[in-house]
C-alpha cells in the first residue's frame, strides 16, 4: 500500500546542486525525435512500392507503419502541448506555496501510486520559510502535475517516489524527485514525453531543469529562483 508522508529534511538546508548540463531545448529534442518515425515511415513505403510482395509482407509493412505512426502521433501531441503553454504567457502571476501545489498533485496521484504500491515522502525544510512561487497558476499546476504523473509511471512496482523541497531564501529555492526506474528508458513513452513536457513548462517559467540517471536511479532536479516570490524575475 502507498502513503504519502511529509518528512523531514535530511542534510544541509542550502545543500549544494550539482550544475547545471547544457542541452537541447525540450521543443527542440521534440522535433528531433520526430524526424525517426517520419524517416522510417517514408522508407516503409518506399520498400512497398519497389516491386510485388506477398500478402504477408504488406501486412507487415502496414503493421509496422502503424507503429510508426503511433509514434508520430505522440510526438505531435507533445510539441502541441508544449506549443500550446506558449498561450499562457500572459497569465496574471498568483503567489503559492510549492509543498502545496505538490500536495494536491499526490492527492489527485494517489490512485495510481496505490496500483503500483509506490510508496511516495514529500519533504520539506525543517525550519525556516517554505518555498513561496510566483507564476501562473494554470501553468505551474499543469508542469507540476506532469513531472510527477511522469514520474510515478517511470518509477518501478514496490518502489519508492521521493520528492524534496529546498532552499533558505528565493534565490536557493529548489525542488528534487527521484525514483528507482521500472526499466530502460523509452524516448517515445508517454512517461518520457511528459517529462520533457514538463521541463519545457518550468523552463518558459523562469525555472532551471537538470535530469540524471545512475544505474536505475533518476533524479530531475529544478532549480526555482526565477519563479520563486522574490527571486530575480518575480
Amino acid at each position: 500500500m502507498n502513503s504519502i508522508i511529509p518528512g523531514e529534511a535530511r542534510g544541509p538546508q542550502n545543500a549544494a546542486l550539482p550544475p547545471k548540463m547544457g542541452a537541447r531545448s525540450p521543443l527542440a529534442q521534440l522535433l528531433h525525435a520526430l524526424n525517426q518515425p517520419l524517416t522510417g515511415l517514408q522508407c516503409s513505403m518506399e520498400v512497398a512500392l519497389a516491386g510485388p510482395r506477398t500478402p504477408e509482407q504488406y501486412v507487415h509493412g502496414l503493421r509496422e507503419g502503424l507503429e510508426l505512426t503511433a509514434r508520430m502521433r505522440a510526438l505531435v501531441e507533445a510539441i502541441r502541448e508544449v506549443a500550446d503553454g506558449e498561450e499562457e504567457r500572459n497569465e496574471a502571476p498568483e503567489t503559492m506555496e510549492l509543498k502545496a501545489l505538490l500536495g494536491e498533485s499526490l492527492e489527485d496521484l494517489k490512485p495510481v501510486a496505490e496500483v503500483k504500491s509506490v510508496h511516495i515522502t514529500l519533504d520539506g525544510l525543517a525550519a525556516g520559510s517554505p518555498a513561496v512561487l510566483r507564476a501562473g497558476r494554470r501553468r505551474l499546476v499543469t508542469v507540476v502535475f506532469r513531472l510527477l504523473e511522469s514520474a510515478l509511471s517511470l518509477a518501478a512496482r514496490g518502489s519508492a517516489l521521493r520528492i524534496e523541497t529546498g532552499g533558505g531564501a528565493p534565490a536557493e529555492a529548489w525542488l528534487r524527485v527521484r525514483w528507482h526506474a521500472g526499466g530502460p528508458p523509452s524516448a517515445f513513452s508517454r512517461a518520457e514525453l511528459g517529462l520533457l513536457v514538463a521541463q519545457a513548462g518550468f523552463e518558459r517559467a523562469g525555472a532551471e531543469w537538470e535530469r540524471e540517471r545512475t544505474e536505475n536511479r533518476e533524479t530531475v532536479t529544478v532549480r526555482l529562483p526565477g519563479v520563486a516570490a522574490g527571486g530575480r524575475n518575480s
